[in-house]
Protein backbone atom coordinates (compact mmCIF):
# COMPACT_ATOMS: atom_id res chain seq x y z
CA UNK A 1 0.00 0.00 0.00
CA UNK A 2 1.68 3.59 -0.81
CA UNK A 3 1.81 5.96 1.87
CA UNK A 4 0.73 9.07 2.19
CA UNK A 5 3.86 10.72 2.25
CA UNK A 6 5.16 9.20 -1.00
CA UNK A 7 1.64 9.73 -2.70
CA UNK A 8 1.84 13.71 -2.59
CA UNK A 9 5.64 13.04 -3.75
CA UNK A 10 4.60 11.71 -7.10
CA UNK A 11 3.36 14.01 -10.10
CA UNK A 12 -0.11 14.41 -10.62
CA UNK A 13 -0.45 12.02 -13.21
CA UNK A 14 0.84 9.18 -11.67
CA UNK A 15 -1.05 9.74 -8.13
CA UNK A 16 -3.45 6.73 -7.38
CA UNK A 17 -6.34 7.52 -6.40
CA UNK A 18 -7.68 6.70 -2.69
CA UNK A 19 -11.19 5.46 -3.55
CA UNK A 20 -10.17 1.85 -3.54
CA UNK A 21 -7.93 2.40 -0.67
CA UNK A 22 -10.71 3.61 1.55
CA UNK A 23 -12.86 0.45 0.28
CA UNK A 24 -9.92 -2.22 1.18
CA UNK A 25 -10.09 -0.67 4.32
CA UNK A 26 -13.62 -1.12 4.97
CA UNK A 27 -13.13 -4.32 3.66
CA UNK A 28 -10.93 -5.65 6.00
CA UNK A 29 -13.05 -3.87 9.23
CA UNK A 30 -15.64 -5.95 8.10
CA UNK A 31 -13.70 -8.99 7.75
CA UNK A 32 -12.33 -8.64 11.10
CA UNK A 33 -13.53 -11.19 13.84
CA UNK A 34 -16.08 -10.14 16.22
CA UNK A 35 -15.30 -10.41 20.00
CA UNK A 36 -19.31 -11.02 21.01
CA UNK A 37 -19.34 -7.99 23.21
CA UNK A 38 -17.91 -5.23 23.89
CA UNK A 39 -15.36 -4.93 26.22
CA UNK A 40 -16.21 -1.76 27.23
CA UNK A 41 -19.90 -2.29 27.54
CA UNK A 42 -21.00 -1.62 31.26
CA UNK A 43 -22.51 -5.12 32.63
CA UNK A 44 -26.08 -5.55 33.74
CA UNK A 45 -26.29 -5.49 37.40
CA UNK A 46 -28.72 -7.81 39.18
CA UNK A 47 -29.63 -8.84 42.63
CA UNK A 48 -30.88 -12.15 43.44
CA UNK A 49 -32.29 -11.16 46.90
CA UNK A 50 -34.15 -14.05 48.89
CA UNK A 51 -34.22 -17.58 51.03
CA UNK A 52 -32.09 -20.46 50.07
CA UNK A 53 -33.49 -21.02 47.10
CA UNK A 54 -31.28 -18.67 46.20
CA UNK A 55 -28.36 -18.54 48.67
CA UNK A 56 -27.66 -22.32 47.69
CA UNK A 57 -29.52 -21.93 44.30
CA UNK A 58 -26.52 -22.06 42.17
CA UNK A 59 -28.37 -20.61 38.75
CA UNK A 60 -26.69 -17.48 38.97
CA UNK A 61 -23.55 -18.56 37.40
CA UNK A 62 -25.53 -19.86 34.63
CA UNK A 63 -27.71 -17.64 33.94
CA UNK A 64 -24.69 -14.54 33.92
CA UNK A 65 -23.51 -17.01 31.16
CA UNK A 66 -26.36 -17.34 29.07
CA UNK A 67 -27.40 -13.48 29.24
CA UNK A 68 -24.28 -12.25 28.89
CA UNK A 69 -24.58 -14.05 25.44
CA UNK A 70 -27.97 -13.36 24.66
CA UNK A 71 -27.73 -9.56 25.38
CA UNK A 72 -24.04 -9.48 23.85
CA UNK A 73 -22.88 -7.44 27.59
CA UNK A 74 -21.37 -8.42 30.41
CA UNK A 75 -23.28 -9.46 33.54
CA UNK A 76 -22.65 -9.57 37.18
CA UNK A 77 -24.90 -11.15 39.76
CA UNK A 78 -24.96 -10.42 43.41
CA UNK A 79 -26.83 -12.63 45.59
CA UNK A 80 -28.25 -11.39 48.98
CA UNK A 81 -29.82 -13.81 50.23
CA UNK A 82 -29.96 -16.32 53.29
CA UNK A 83 -31.01 -19.78 54.22
CA UNK A 84 -33.98 -19.88 56.38
CA UNK A 85 -34.89 -16.35 56.32
CA UNK A 86 -38.01 -14.44 55.77
CA UNK A 87 -39.77 -11.60 54.45
CA UNK A 88 -39.08 -9.52 57.88
CA UNK A 89 -35.22 -10.26 57.31
CA UNK A 90 -35.55 -8.76 54.12
CA UNK A 91 -36.75 -6.01 55.47
CA UNK A 92 -33.84 -5.17 56.95
CA UNK A 93 -31.70 -6.21 54.06
CA UNK A 94 -33.25 -3.37 51.43
CA UNK A 95 -30.26 -0.91 51.90
CA UNK A 96 -27.44 -3.69 50.89
CA UNK A 97 -29.72 -4.54 47.51
CA UNK A 98 -29.94 -0.41 47.07
CA UNK A 99 -25.96 -0.18 47.51
CA UNK A 100 -25.65 -2.57 44.61
CA UNK A 101 -27.59 -0.10 42.58
CA UNK A 102 -28.88 -2.93 40.07
CA UNK A 103 -30.36 -2.84 37.11
CA UNK A 104 -32.35 -5.97 38.30
CA UNK A 105 -33.67 -7.32 41.21
CA UNK A 106 -34.99 -10.76 41.15
CA UNK A 107 -36.52 -11.78 44.19
CA UNK A 108 -37.82 -14.49 46.08
CA UNK A 109 -38.90 -13.97 49.94
CA UNK A 110 -42.20 -16.33 50.35
CA UNK A 111 -40.78 -19.85 50.86
CA UNK A 112 -39.76 -19.70 55.09
CA UNK A 113 -42.56 -17.31 55.17
CA UNK A 114 -45.15 -20.16 54.72
CA UNK A 115 -43.34 -22.47 56.74
CA UNK A 116 -45.10 -23.11 59.86
CA UNK A 117 -42.59 -23.05 62.11
CA UNK A 118 -41.97 -19.55 60.99
CA UNK A 119 -44.75 -18.13 62.70
CA UNK A 120 -45.32 -15.59 59.78
CA UNK A 121 -49.23 -15.11 58.96
CA UNK A 122 -50.13 -14.91 55.31
CA UNK A 123 -51.16 -10.95 55.87
CA UNK A 124 -48.14 -10.12 57.70
CA UNK A 125 -45.82 -11.67 54.28
CA UNK A 126 -48.26 -10.00 52.16
CA UNK A 127 -47.44 -6.78 54.28
CA UNK A 128 -44.06 -6.96 53.96
CA UNK A 129 -43.19 -8.31 50.61
CA UNK A 130 -45.65 -4.73 49.63
CA UNK A 131 -43.44 -2.61 51.75
CA UNK A 132 -39.92 -4.15 49.93
CA UNK A 133 -41.46 -3.86 46.35
CA UNK A 134 -42.47 -0.07 47.95
CA UNK A 135 -39.13 0.42 49.27
CA UNK A 136 -37.07 -0.74 46.20
CA UNK A 137 -39.16 1.17 43.65
CA UNK A 138 -38.59 4.37 45.55
CA UNK A 139 -35.10 3.82 45.62
CA UNK A 140 -34.40 2.40 42.83
CA UNK A 141 -36.99 3.92 40.33
CA UNK A 142 -35.02 2.58 37.07
CA UNK A 143 -34.25 -0.84 37.98
CA UNK A 144 -36.78 -4.02 36.64
CA UNK A 145 -38.13 -5.39 39.51
CA UNK A 146 -39.51 -9.37 38.98
CA UNK A 147 -41.29 -11.82 41.74
CA UNK A 148 -40.47 -15.38 41.56
CA UNK A 149 -42.25 -18.31 41.99
CA UNK A 150 -39.10 -21.12 42.43
CA UNK A 151 -39.68 -25.13 42.60
CA UNK A 152 -42.50 -27.09 44.04
CA UNK A 153 -41.86 -28.64 47.72
CA UNK A 154 -42.02 -32.37 49.12
CA UNK A 155 -42.25 -34.29 51.85
CA UNK A 156 -41.45 -33.34 54.94
CA UNK A 157 -40.52 -29.85 53.75
CA UNK A 158 -43.86 -30.12 51.72
CA UNK A 159 -45.97 -30.72 54.74
CA UNK A 160 -44.77 -28.36 56.99
CA UNK A 161 -45.45 -25.65 54.28
CA UNK A 162 -49.33 -26.69 53.38
CA UNK A 163 -50.52 -23.20 52.18
CA UNK A 164 -47.24 -22.24 50.31
CA UNK A 165 -49.85 -21.60 47.35
CA UNK A 166 -51.09 -18.84 48.96
CA UNK A 167 -48.03 -16.96 50.08
CA UNK A 168 -47.24 -17.23 46.68
CA UNK A 169 -50.66 -15.52 45.41
CA UNK A 170 -49.98 -12.92 47.80
CA UNK A 171 -46.73 -11.72 46.46
CA UNK A 172 -47.47 -12.05 43.02
CA UNK A 173 -50.61 -10.34 44.08
CA UNK A 174 -48.26 -7.46 45.88
CA UNK A 175 -46.42 -7.33 42.64
CA UNK A 176 -49.04 -6.73 40.03
CA UNK A 177 -50.78 -4.89 41.60
CA UNK A 178 -47.90 -2.08 41.80
CA UNK A 179 -46.87 -2.81 38.18
CA UNK A 180 -44.02 -5.28 38.60
CA UNK A 181 -43.22 -8.59 36.85
CA UNK A 182 -43.35 -12.01 38.20
CA UNK A 183 -41.94 -15.23 36.80
CA UNK A 184 -43.42 -18.71 37.88
CA UNK A 185 -40.75 -21.18 37.45
CA UNK A 186 -43.42 -23.66 38.71
CA UNK A 187 -44.98 -25.02 35.89
CA UNK A 188 -41.34 -25.66 33.98
CA UNK A 189 -40.68 -27.89 37.31
CA UNK A 190 -44.33 -29.64 37.02
CA UNK A 191 -43.05 -30.81 33.28
CA UNK A 192 -40.77 -33.36 35.06
CA UNK A 193 -41.92 -36.96 35.72
CA UNK A 194 -42.81 -37.81 39.41
CA UNK A 195 -39.01 -39.91 39.17
CA UNK A 196 -36.80 -36.81 37.62
CA UNK A 197 -38.87 -34.29 40.07
CA UNK A 198 -37.65 -36.30 43.34
CA UNK A 199 -34.20 -36.48 41.86
CA UNK A 200 -34.04 -33.07 41.09
CA UNK A 201 -34.93 -32.08 44.28
CA UNK A 202 -33.76 -34.71 46.56
CA UNK A 203 -34.40 -33.24 49.82
CA UNK A 204 -37.82 -31.74 49.02
CA UNK A 205 -36.92 -28.40 48.96
CA UNK A 206 -33.15 -27.38 47.20
CA UNK A 207 -32.67 -28.27 43.79
CA UNK A 208 -29.57 -29.81 42.87
CA UNK A 209 -27.70 -26.83 40.88
CA UNK A 210 -27.17 -28.33 37.73
CA UNK A 211 -30.78 -29.23 37.23
CA UNK A 212 -31.68 -25.97 38.54
CA UNK A 213 -30.26 -23.81 36.19
CA UNK A 214 -31.81 -26.23 33.30
CA UNK A 215 -35.36 -25.06 34.88
CA UNK A 216 -34.22 -21.56 36.01
CA UNK A 217 -32.18 -20.28 33.31
CA UNK A 218 -34.05 -20.25 29.95
CA UNK A 219 -37.09 -19.03 31.65
CA UNK A 220 -35.42 -15.80 32.95
CA UNK A 221 -33.06 -15.05 29.78
CA UNK A 222 -36.53 -15.21 27.85
CA UNK A 223 -38.60 -12.98 30.46
CA UNK A 224 -35.70 -10.51 30.55
CA UNK A 225 -34.27 -10.31 26.97
CA UNK A 226 -37.46 -11.01 25.26
CA UNK A 227 -36.94 -10.68 21.73
CA UNK A 228 -33.53 -9.15 22.12
CA UNK A 229 -32.07 -12.33 22.44
CA UNK A 230 -29.09 -12.53 20.02
CA UNK A 231 -27.50 -16.04 20.84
Amino acid sequence: MISLRLWRTLPIERRPTYGWLLLLACLVMLSAPKSGYAENSPPLKIVAFGTSLTARGGWQPGLETRLAACLQRPVKIESVAKSGETSLWALTQIDRVVAEQPDIVLIELYANDAALQRFVSLAQSRKDIGDILDQLRQRLPQARIIVMAMNPFSGLRGLIRPFVGSYISAHRAEAEKRGLEFVDHRPNWQRLTPGDLAAAIPDGAHPLPDIASEIIVPELVKHIAGGNCRE
